[in-house]
């Protein structure tokens, strides 16, 4: 290892988790990866969206300039993320800035002498404002003064082509290496497949870093997919029963789409507000602001809105449109439930999504083998949408991790979700372990369509869409069947016994199974591929999840009646009548520090914290010492205003 990377230390992480941030405990690998970047190894850093991925990185910063080894830059591709970082280490007592264009040339010029003076742990910067001369300038003057500490590339995936959020800028961040080898580098992020990782890799040449791979489980999460019917219907049913009054997030994938949903969710009485890049920036960052400052907002957004989205209690995210990879949903999911509490994630998804995201791939401008990668990672996805078995498994099985691994690994924050129990290809948090789908024999029915779809093509020389192929086969008289003389062919009414509902689930599944093909250059209409021949001589049975039945609706409905509302947040629903009394006067004072000062009310404490300051009743200083979230900083800050706080409902009681 370069001497240069060898600080001397004067402080240890476990010190700095206690007196800086207010834990006791380390959770999972974050010990062994905050002495490695410590003592100046690079580190590759996979954890899950609320694994506490930026304690890596702040904690080794914190140890490095208090050793004399300087700033630590951390890169950052949304100016959000970077005002709440900031602000929430501003509020630890840390000496943190951001480079970005929400400051004016003054402002800017400030945080630069306060760069070169040394007065700061950490710096914040988009990568577009990293390459710019001038920046490049500033990091080698402290470089030259042995003043350059670290290098954090945060949402690593950025870079890689393959990841669901390329950001082509990322790609100039080869020049870090390549100007200061000497300075250590961890990047680090919460969504990759083996593809990605290996693109991160090498594009930031990190051959050399020690690569720490969490488990990928969250298993405080619900994950449930439903069979589009009504979207707008299923997704109003869904917050109503299981979310009302509490904050989420729904993706869709038009902008149109998102000002609909939001206009149409509001006129039904919630808190709904739009999120999309056609949005004017002013507008997008009030909605952005009130979804982080108060309780009940859901956000209605494309994928434009949720990187780096800190938010720790948000209680679902939905998708009434299909992702365009697990990746992405993976991503998006994982912005629920942050706090370790139970929260949902809940698609609703059809053949049209299907068609869709077949399209979009297939007339992109991208070179043929792109092309054949996307297709793969969302043949993975509609695997997972159609799965029988439990998705949680699957999901796992798709970064490369085993469910018993994940459960021996699960490590959620202390008190707050119970570790759940797994046994093999059960999770207990899926619809699919919950509620296990029907299946049937499908074998028929997919034989008469695969048969159709090739008569069609045989008979006409021409190829349709699936709703011409299901009018065939249910026998359905339309004009188009007449126009092409359809009716004669001898699939026509060969299954007339079947439902429409019927019929479209086992087309999508045969999509998913690869055994038909969607067109989109020629117009969404439907070819075999060779992995239908088994299917249509007979040599291979297809057991397939029935459509949907109004019965099984019926059914959960009764079963979740009982969860449509919350009165508390989940970490604070076992505390005693008194105790509620205190965390209710806490939030609201929460809500007008935070109000203050312009900072999100999780900033200051979270809702865990609140609680266990609740259930302790405190009366000293001393008392609120060793209560989780509670550091020296915020101690000093706040203590006296929480002992009033709770003083008041005491006395009141």
């Amino acid at each position: 290892m370069n001497d240069y990377l060898a600080p001397a230390l004067n402080d240890n992480p476990q010190a700095i988790l206690r007196d800086v941030f207010g834990y006791e405990r380390f959770r999972g690998p974050q010990q062994a990866i905050t002495r490695h970047v410590i003592e100046g190894g690079d580190a590759l850093v996979l954890m899950p969206t609320g694994g506490g991925k930026s304690l890596c990185y702040q904690i080794p910063a914190i140890a490095r300039q208090r050793a004399g080894r300087g700033v630590t830059l951390v890169i950052s591709p949304l100016i959000a993320l970077m005002h709440d970082q900031v602000g929430a280490l501003r509020e630890l007592g840390v000496a943190a800035a951001f480079l970005n264009s929400t400051l004016d040339w003054q402002q800017a010029d400030e945080i630069e002498r306060r760069l070169l003076a040394g007065q700061l742990t950490l710096l914040y910067a988009a990568p577009e404002r990293v390459g710019t001369p001038r920046f490049l300038g500033l990091l080698d003057t402290l470089h030259a003064h042995g003043q350059l500490s670290l290098f954090a590339i945060d949402e690593a995936h950025c870079v890689s082509q393959w990841g669901h959020d390329f950001r082509p800028e990322y790609r100039q961040l080869t020049v870090l290496h390549e100007r200061w080898p000497d300075v250590p580098r961890i990047a680090l992020t919460a969504t990759a497949d083996a593809i990605t990782r290996a693109d991160i890799v090498e594009r930031l040449q990190l051959q050399n870093a020690r690569p720490f791979i969490s488990s990928f489980d969250r298993p405080n999460i619900r994950y449930a997919i439903v069979e589009k019917k009504d979207a707008t219907r299923q997704l109003l049913q869904f917050i109503g029963r299981q979310h009302a009054g509490e904050a989420g997030i729904v993706y869709c994938q038009s902008r149109r789409r998102v000002e609909e949903l939001a206009t149409t969710l509001c006129a039904h009485g919630l808190h709904a507000l739009p999120y999309h890049a056609g949005l004017d920036a002013d507008v997008r960052q009030r909605h952005q602001d009130c979804f982080l400052r108060e309780d009940d907002v859901v956000m209605v957004a494309t994928i434009a809105f949720g990187m780096g989205i800190d938010k720790p209690d948000v209680r679902f995210v939905a998708h009434v449109d299909m992702p365009k990879n697990i990746e992405g949903y993976y991503q998006e999911t994982g912005r629920a439930g942050r706090d370790g509490a139970l929260a949902d994630a809940w698609m609703a998804y059809g053949l049209q999504d299907v068609v869709n995201q077949r399209r979009m791939i297939d007339e992109s401008v991208a070179e043929e083998d792109f092309k054949q990668i996307m297709r793969g990672k969302l043949d993975a996805l509609l695997a997972l949408a159609e799965s029988t078995g439990c998705r949680r498994e699957r999901l796992l099985a798709y970064f490369g991790e085993d469910m018993a691994a994940a459960s021996a690994a699960a490590n959620m924050p202390d008190g707050q979700s119970a570790r759940l129990r797994y046994r093999p290809g059960f999770c207990g948090q899926c619809d699919n372990c919950l509620h296990p789908p029907e299946v049937w024999d499908a074998t028929d029915a997919a034989r008469k369509l695969l048969s159709a779809v090739f008569r069609v093509q045989q008979a006409s020389g021409i190829s349709f869409g699936a709703g011409h192929i299901m009018d065939i086969v249910r026998g359905k008289h339309t004009d188009k069947v007449a126009q092409y003389g359809h009716q004669r062919l001898s699939t026509f009414g060969a299954g007339a016994d079947y439902s429409e509902a019927q019929l479209r689930s086992v087309l999508r599944q045969l999509i998913a199974l690869g055994a038909i093909q969607v067109d989109a250059r020629a117009f969404n209409t439907l070819k075999l591929l060779e992995s239908a021949r088994p299917i249509l001589k007979g040599e291979q049975p297809l057991y397939l999840r029935a459509a949907d039945a109004p019965a099984r609706e019926k059914r959960e409905r009764r079963g979740k009646q009982g969860n449509a509302r919350r009165p508390l947040p989940p970490v604070a629903a076992d505390l005693d009548a008194a105790a509620q009394q205190r965390f209710a006067a806490l939030k609201a004072w929460r809500a007008d520090t935070a109000r203050a000062q312009e900072l999100p009310a999780y900033v200051i404490f979270h809702d865990a914290t609140l609680a266990a300051i609740a259930a302790r009743a405190p009366q000293t200083l001393a008392d609120l010492q060793g209560i989780s979230g509670i550091g020296a900083a915020k101690l000093d800050k706040y203590g006296a205003d929480v002992l009033h706080v709770c003083a008041g409902i005491n006395a009141a009681g």
